[in-house]
């Protein structure tokens, strides 16, 4: 194939940081290409050159069609044909799909105003062509977030983008969505539109990609075609690791002392009604990391969160044998619980507070007895924990929006552990951070668990579950499907408890 876009030496330096160190990589119409590599590679940066956001340092070349080009903006990338959907989505909720389409770009009637039949008639044909059948009148709040991905890519393809860059975009779909998703980019190529697609799921890159580049430390560290490597190459490249140090199983740590014990939960809304989820019952062991599995929206984030205080429930809770109760996330935490949040940035975080601010947010009493808070004292345990569970930040006063996310995971955890709770709830606890994070957080749940603490582990990911869980609970439709002793669970076991 003849590259649409050739990226030739590229390379980029921030004040004390080598972010890009001569980069290369090209992709074709038509092509598929897998940009892997871990948080910090330097793939956002490329891409943000890519699109004109950024601009390169003296030295190399991009070429589109063979010439040389400089990419002054994002409308120039457009214009050139180049297209990004980003991980966090920029749709307009307020507004319609055809004026998300075509924001800024409306067509307009002999009379400057807006010809919304028009508008509307090349919208329904744009989504039409990506098998997405709604009226584009709808407005965009009253969609998925698979469908916003969707009305993302009308978008691109409106502005007869050649090259779509992809942004981990399956990061917040549910497994049908994602599949949907799939297929869609497997038709844009068959309309010789090529797609740089980026993920931290490797089973994704070998099923969409033709080949794969992969960049570490800033670098091109190799790129191949897809049939001729293996996902322990891939790993191998991107982290300088292997796979089996990744998914490490350690020694269970569980003991016979349940710490949890709930009992015949079910979600009640808000008039008293009973809610889809009932019949929950089950135990938690000192040292024990239970893992949770089950499609997403099978209900098993409703149940953490009932039993958190954050959703309205009958039946009982125990904490130690002693029942408790728990109305508020309040109450949850004053008898031992913490939770850490599938949504880190909405819910975890607070984004533009410094990691010592973020990390004291859950136990701030305890450096401020007279309603003075204790900076030596905050200063102190925050660096400490900094340490011992390798949050890489240059300062504690650093803040968390400028981390990877990662280290924003391990902040996260930071803060609840510090308050020694005894259950710690874990929703998606890897979700959108790198292969080798993942492997941090692992061993850093194995340690937690070997303290002592009760972990209940929610995960899509199934291969994290096996290897991290000693016990696994599958939920299905807002029921128990399934219960796994480590040794007896498989992938498939798994699955067919949570689908059938």
């Amino acid at each position: 194939m003849t590259p649409f876009l050739e990226v030739r030496d590229i390379s980029k330096t921030f004040p004390g940081v080598r972010a890009l160190n001569r980069v290369t990589l090209e992709i074709a119409r038509g092509e598929v290409l897998a940009l892997a590599g871990e948080n910090g590679a330097g793939k956002s940066t490329l891409m943000k050159i890519l699109t004109g956001v950024l601009e390169p340092d003296a030295g190399g070349e991009i070429r589109i069609e063979g010439e040389p080009v400089t990419l002054r903006d994002g409308n120039h990338a457009r214009a050139l044909g180049i297209g990004i959907i980003y991980q966090e989505l920029s749709v307009v909720e307020n507004l319609s799909i055809a004026e998300n389409i075509f924001l800024a770009r409306e067509p307009l009637t002999r009379f400057g105003m807006i010809d919304r039949a028009r508008m509307n008639d090349a919208a329904r044909t744009l989504l039409e062509t990506i098998g997405m059948h709604v009226d584009p009148r709808e407005q965009v709040s009253h969609l998925s977030v698979g469908q916003k991905q969707m009305v993302e890519i009308a978008k691109a393809i409106s502005c007869d983008s050649k090259i779509i860059i992809m942004d981990e975009p399956t990061a917040s779909l549910s497994h049908h969505e994602t599949r949907i998703l799939l297929d869609l980019i497997k038709r844009l190529r068959m309309q010789n539109i090529g797609i740089v697609y980026i993920s931290h799921r490797l089973e994704e890159l070998f099923e969409l990609a033709d080949r794969v580049t992969v960049l570490r430390d800033g670098a091109t560290v190799g790129s191949a075609p897809m049939a001729e490597i293996t996902r322990e190459w891939l790993v191998r490249k991107m982290v300088d690791r292997d796979l089996n140090e990744l998914y490490a199983v350690s020694a269970s740590h569980a003991t016979r002392e349940v710490v949890l014990e709930v009992r015949n939960l079910e979600l009640r809304a808000r008039n008293r009604v009973p809610g889809r989820i009932r019949d929950i019952s089950f135990t938690v062991h000192r040292g024990e990391i239970l893992g949770i599995a089950g499609l997403v929206g099978s209900g098993r984030t409703e149940i953490m969160e009932m039993i958190f205080g954050m959703r309205p429930k009958s039946g009982d809770v125990l904490i130690a044998g002693k029942r408790v109760t728990i109305d508020s996330p309040h109450d949850a935490i004053a008898n031992g619980i913490g939770f850490v949040t599938e949504d880190r940035k909405g819910q975890g975080l607070i984004a533009g507070m410094s990691v010592r601010e973020n990390f004291s947010l859950t136990h701030l009493e305890t450096y401020s007895p007279f309603q003075f808070v204790r900076r030596a004292a905050e200063d102190e345990h925050c660096r400490e924990y900094v340490r011992t569970l390798g949050v890489k930040t240059p300062t504690i006063e650093q803040k968390v929006i400028n981390l990877s996310g990662g280290n924003q995971q391990k902040v996260v955890l930071a803060k609840w552990v510090a308050r020694n709770p005894r259950v710690l709830i874990v929703d998606e606890p890897t979700r959108g951070i790198d292969i080798g994070a993942k492997a941090e957080v692992h061993a850093l749940l194995g340690r937690l668990a070997a303290q002592g603490i009760a972990i209940i582990a929610i995960s899509s990911d199934l291969q994290e579950v096996l290897a991290i869980s000693d016990r696994i609970l599958v939920v299905r439709e807002g029921r128990l499907n399934g219960t796994f002793e480590c040794a007896d669970a498989t992938q498939e076991r798994v699955m067919a408890a949570a689908t059938a």
